[in-house]
């Protein structure tokens, strides 16, 4: 049923601290297609746990014939996954930001389905995100 999945990881070294988003795109057949992130600077692990999600969807926005798709996207966050799936209410105006940036971006798609994973199933995304990290503060690779 779903073309894609992508899988969605964000860190704050220190809450708040320096900052990055990472993530991971993979077709029906579990190739990997894409993995990307961006440095976010000073921000909360909440604010880049988001921003990976609009990255990616972003990204996969930028695909021709991508309206007809259909898409699961993986986080590791609880907040990130019942926000975005309708069960966790939103109070914090920034995150609301964010949000609406996402709904904005599924209207991209056919379906957009959000699913909690543990931290030890999206170690590509996490990993993803300690690169850009590392790049950023320490210089490595």
């Amino acid at each position: 049923m779903f073309d894609f999945f992508v899988y969605c990881d964000g860190a704050s070294r220190g809450n708040p601290g320096q900052g990055a988003s990472g993530f991971v795109i993979k077709d029906k057949n579990n190739k990997r297609l894409l993995a990307g992130g961006t440095y976010l600077g000073m921000t909360t692990n909440n604010l880049a746990e988001y921003q990976a999600v609009i990255d990616a969807l972003g990204q996969l926005s930028k695909s021709p014939n991508i309206k007809n798709k259909n898409i699961q996207v993986f986080v590791d966050s609880q907040l990130v996954h019942g926000q975005l799936s309708g069960i966790f209410k939103i109070k914090n105006s920034k995150l609301r930001d964010k949000i609406f940036e996402i709904k904005q971006l599924e209207n991209n798609f056919a379906t957009v389905r959000y699913n909690h994973i543990r931290r030890t199933q999206n170690k590509e995304a996490d990993h993803q995100v300690n690169k850009i990290l590392d790049k950023h503060l320490y210089g490595s690779n």
